[in-house]
């Protein structure tokens, strides 16, 4: 279940290792700040927003990743390229960190990019995303061959077979238009698009992984997040309870990167994910008597003398 015979390739964004066989690399959780309906905000159209409190959400998902071990990026939100620069002058200023761009336009989004190679920071960002629903991929790909991005994300889904064998279908078709070897980081964002339906791009980035041997992971925070009428039953309690369970079981199946929602939420979501990651790594050993190959790996953070003991009995 957890031995993938496809040689699986580890990417490097900045100090974070990401992909690889199950079990090896805690998954790289990945936040948004300034998306639609973010309290920092104060006038998207004039780019005002919460500084203080933005630095403290920033430094908070820092410490927590410092902490337990698993890898952290801020994902910033905007609809205009002109907005974007204003957030990406802000999170450089205060974190030396890799940063996401996350805009659903093309146009905007390569504007940004452009912005960001002319600051220099390219070795730092996150493409998020090429889209199956982008009216010129090969078009896009190119332009961000020429200004140098390195690692992106490539988000799949197929209208018409929404099973994990429809996002498997939609990922060939897209390295068709984008290449195999076009950029030195390829995750996938399996589309995740009701909560039950988590579990088929669960069982996608498992495909995915098996064929392609690239990271590959989800956005489950759009499965909770979107169930609007849990709110409504259960209060922010139970909602929070809900939004914690269904993103740890999701780091549990095959998924090497996780988009968790508002940074707002990570002090309830690390706790949870580093729980997941720590269970999957001992499942993992009790199927294959292997442990983690990263040394900063959660388990032997938190409980070495376990690890050497199972690495003994081994």
């Amino acid at each position: 279940m957890f031995t993938l015979q496809k040689e699986q390739k580890i990417c490097q964004i900045g100090q974070w290792r990401v992909g690889g066989q199950p079990g090896d690399n805690p998954p790289l959780l990945i936040s948004s700040m300034f998306h639609k309906g973010d309290k920092l905000l104060e006038s998207r159209k004039e780019g005002k927003f919460d500084k203080t409190k933005a630095i403290d959400y920033i430094k908070r998902q820092e410490e927590l990743s410092e902490q337990t071990g698993l890898p952290a990026i801020t994902a910033l939100v905007a609809n205009t390229a002109e907005e974007m620069k204003r957030y990406i002058d802000f999170f450089v200023s205060v974190s030396d960190k890799p940063f996401g761009i996350d805009m659903w336009v093309q146009e905007p989004r390569i504007a940004s990019v452009r912005y960001v190679a002319e600051l220099g920071l390219m070795d730092r960002l996150l493409y998020n995303s090429i889209t199956p629903w982008d009216k010129d991929i090969p078009g896009q790909v190119t332009q961000l061959k020429e200004l140098g991005v390195k690692h992106v994300v490539v988000q799949v889904y197929d209208d018409n077979d929404p099973t994990p064998q429809g996002r498997l279908t939609s990922f060939r078709k897209m390295m068709e238009a984008i290449g195999t070897d076009t950029f030195p980081s390829v995750l996938v964002d399996t589309s995740v698009m009701n909560l039950p339906a988590t579990s088929f791009s669960s069982v996608a980035n498992r495909l995915i992984k098996e064929e392609f041997g690239v990271p590959a992971g989800l956005a489950s925070s759009n499965g909770t997040f979107m169930w609007k009428s849990a709110r409504e039953m259960w209060g922010s309690e139970g909602f929070s309870a809900m939004n914690v369970a269904a993103q740890a079981i999701s780091t549990m199946f095959w998924s090497d990167l996780i988009f968790y929602g508002p940074q707002v939420t990570a002090p309830r979501i690390f706790p949870a994910v580093v729980s997941a990651t720590l269970l999957l790594a001992t499942l993992v050993y009790q199927e294959t008597g292997r442990l983690p190959s990263n040394p900063e790996h959660p388990l032997y953070k938190f409980f070495g003398d376990f690890a050497e003991k199972l690495q003994a009995s081994k």
